[in-house]
């Protein structure tokens, strides 16, 4: 990657926007999740967006010029749900990695000029279900079922372009740090957090 960066930095210019943007699903009870499987989500899921900071953000930051960071985290960085215990972990990871990057970059007075935000979609169409990992032994019929209930709800989830749509009028009309694809199903997410949190249950 960081090739990549010097690559794009010479041939193309500074990079202006980076979004991080990479996240595979994994399916059964935790203990039955193969290791293989939950290394890969992690090498993914959140080396990639750590990858992805360190490769390019340097030269941005020499830059000078306003540049924006988009980390990808989802519904799943503020919500628990069971069965899919390493792609939410790893989302609230993405999640707290972007808090401490914004203010690794508020410390290092660069904040007039870079923009670290967090990404997080409620249901947006794509594969990631239907190419999420499952387990090999245990109980695998647990795992596909709730595979088979992601698959439900991807029927009603939203068009990924008007997510993206989404995302960038929000991130360019009032600098907000988190910016939400679906401000009313993942703000309900939020708020039942910051409740369990705040009550210690």
């Amino acid at each position: 990657l960081i090739d990549l960066a010097d690559l794009v930095d010479r041939e193309v210019g500074p990079v202006r926007l980076l979004v991080n943007n990479a996240g595979i699903e994994q399916f059964g009870y935790l203990w039955d999740t193969p290791v293989a499987n939950w290394e890969r989500v992690m090498d993914i899921n959140v080396s990639g967006v750590f990858h992805g900071v360190r490769a390019f953000l340097p030269a941005m930051l020499a830059s000078g010029e306003p540049a924006w960071v988009w980390n990808m985290s989802s519904i799943g960085g503020v919500a628990v749900v069971p069965l899919q215990a390493p792609y939410i972990m790893s989302k609230h990871a993405v999640l707290a990695l972007t808090e401490c990057l914004h203010l690794d970059v508020q410390s290092a007075g660069h904040a007039h000029h870079i923009h670290v935000q967090a990404v997080l979609p409620g249901a947006v169409k794509s594969n990631i279900f239907e190419s999420a990992g499952g387990v090999q032994s245990g109980d695998t019929g647990a795992a596909e079922a709730q595979r088979s209930a992601m698959l439900d709800i991807k029927a009603d989830a939203m068009d990924p372009l008007t997510a993206a749509e989404a995302v960038f009028e929000q991130a360019t009309s009032d600098g907000r740090f988190y910016l939400i694809t679906q401000p009313d199903y993942v703000g309900s997410a939020m708020v039942e957090r910051a409740q369990v949190l705040t009550a210690q249950e």
